[in-house]
């Protein structure tokens, strides 16, 4: 059973930004082998979703409101832990931030940066490509709009 935690950075505790750290970097950049700098200076300015199972963190996004990244309110820094993997965290993952981020920015349509090899899985929730792929941190990715009504 995972519990979800959604936090203004200033709420976090220096454990759960360790947790959050941690778990950033043994997807992003030792699993993926991403060299890149992942504090952006942008998390500060962020809600964060943690999914805890008892004192692990299962689940993690950064929800960006409008203006941070694009325009749109946004959802980043998407992550399950490789333990949790095929068991429906991501799944929960993204409909918790979509809830989210209708509670906390209103009813506003939400863009993302997928990597291009989820794009089906992002689909499934509604969202849908714009533009054409880009390359970021050596990694193909698409911009996806989730059209909010």
């Amino acid at each position: 059973m995972i519990e979800w935690k959604c936090i203004f950075f200033t709420e976090l505790t220096p454990q759960e930004l360790y947790s959050i750290i941690r778990l950033r970097n043994e997807v992003f950049v030792a699993e993926q082998n991403c060299v890149f700098q992942d504090a952006d200076n942008k998390d500060q300015q962020c809600f964060h979703l943690c999914g805890w199972d008892n004192h692990n963190l299962v689940a993690y996004a950064r929800l960006i409101p409008e203006g941070v990244i694009y325009n749109e309110v946004s959802i980043g820094r998407v992550v399950t832990s490789p333990a949790y993997r095929n068991k429906g965290a991501g799944r929960a993952l993204i409909e918790e931030a979509i809830e989210k981020c209708k509670l906390i920015f209103g009813k506003k349509n939400i863009k993302i940066g997928a990597q291009l090899y989820l794009k089906k899985f992002y689909e499934s929730f509604g969202f849908r490509q714009r533009g054409e792929i880009y390359i970021e941190d050596g990694i193909e990715h698409i911009k996806m709009m989730l059209t909010i009504v």
